[in-house]
């Protein structure tokens, strides 16, 4: 019988039994995590919606390797993001690398054209791919820099530099790219 109560790793092993239900749960349980570190790694929702299908079609066809040594929403961040950086990557190798942000991207904000939500996801999607990873995990998705370096595989001492970069070329995009007042 299944119950909101059963821990994640609970879940797994009813799921490798065949208890599709179970698997049910998992996704329930993890869905908006999953597409949450999704959108804020490729900003478009359609894609970030089949890298969340992906990530899951992913765990179940390996979720009996699973060693249970991390959480469960740790491992399926992991896939999402993984996933989200070879989206990234594959739509990099079409567009120019010395492509002048500020002409493509040709926005002037301000408070009354886009609200602080919409202003710094466009700030963020200007971020290349190993800064945007690090500050959407611990500034976006609140993982520790443990669970951060865990996640991408990466040192710590990686993840604290990467932040630090990565939220100085964040309040830069804002500054200059998008005419963004910062207080």
């Amino acid at each position: 019988m299944l119950s909101e109560h059963q821990s994640d790793f609970q879940l797994i092993d009813l799921a490798i039994n065949g208890d599709d239900r179970a698997f049910q749960h998992i996704v329930e349980r993890h869905q908006r995590l999953v597409a949450t570190a999704s959108m804020n790694m490729v900003g478009d929702m359609d894609i970030a919606q089949e890298i969340g299908q992906q990530t899951f079609i992913r765990f179940y066809k390996a979720m009996h390797s699973f060693k249970k040594e991390a959480k469960l929403s740790t491992y399926l961040t992991r896939i999402a993001i993984n996933l989200s950086l070879n989206h990234l990557k594959r739509k990099q190798t079409f567009a120019q690398r010395s492509l002048d942000l500020s002409k493509a991207i040709n926005v002037k904000a301000d408070s009354d054209t886009l609200d602080n939500k919409q202003v710094v996801h466009m700030a963020l999607q200007m971020l290349d791919h190993k800064h945007r990873s690090v500050v959407v995990l611990r500034m976006i998705q609140g993982y520790s820099t443990d669970e951060t370096a865990d996640i991408l595989e990466i040192p710590k001492g990686t993840v604290l530099s990467r932040l630090k970069r990565g939220l100085e070329k964040l309040k830069k995009h804002l500054k200059e790219d998008l005419k963004y007042e910062l207080s």
